[in-house]
């Protein structure tokens, strides 16, 4: 059951807020804000990091809490390795995506399932925060003093009917992703915090190979 919320939470490439988000403030120049956090992500090529990741579902009495490790690389590499409470592995290297559950390899073409493609560019997108001008999301933006808060929300009847809105938690000392919220329409949510983050540091090719 957990890994299946698992692999819900990151396939969903990751509440609608009537009122600005308590200790936030609207951002006044948005367009400067994406055009800022367009040229920070083309300057990461790498991105390695460990996370935490917090699935609430309100029909459990405690969270589902989850650690592990992050890969990207430029183009289109991504491994999610967690390691706590227990082993699960999801890699996409290129036009490939892998999982590894109990010492089982599964493979899969990501171009020739629209699922997987649509996946595959949701979880690259998020992680460099490539989202901005997506036309299948509607964009808020917000700041205080250390973070901007990037709320997208799905127009697509599809995702709409299993997303709410993805919260994106931005570093504003140099535009990274720092936290991913997805919140789902029954208020259910999964939140990945990205910690001990290192851009444009060497990664091999074989990362992504999954065996």
């Amino acid at each position: 059951m957990k890994k299946q919320f698992l692999l819900l939470a990151l396939m969903i490439p990751f509440v609608l807020f009537a009122q600005v988000p308590k200790g936030f403030t609207s951002v006044k120049d948005t367009l400067a804000f994406k055009q800022k956090m367009e040229t920070q992500s083309k300057l990461v090529n790498s991105i390695e990091s460990d996370f935490t990741q917090e699935k609430y579902l309100s029909v459990m009495s405690e969270n589902i809490v989850s650690k592990g490790h992050f890969y990207f690389k430029k183009v289109n590499m991504l491994r999610w390795e967690y390691n706590n409470p227990y082993k699960y592995l999801i890699a996409i290297n290129k036009d490939k995506m892998y999982i590894k559950d109990n010492g089982k390899v599964s493979k899969y073409d990501i171009n020739s399932n629209k699922m997987f493609k649509s996946i595959n560019e949701m979880m690259v997108n998020t992680v460099q925060g490539n989202l901005l001008n997506n036309k299948d999301y509607k964009a808020k933006y917000y700041e205080n003093d250390k973070q901007y808060l990037l709320e997208l929300s799905p127009l697509q009847k599809g995702a709409k009917d299993f997303l709410k809105v993805i919260q994106l938690y931005i570093d504003k000392s140099d535009y990274s992703v720092i936290k991913v919220k997805m919140i789902e329409p029954s208020d259910d949510y999964t939140s990945i915090d990205f910690i001990n983050r290192k851009n444009n540091q060497p990664i091999s090719d074989e990362t992504f190979i999954i065996k």
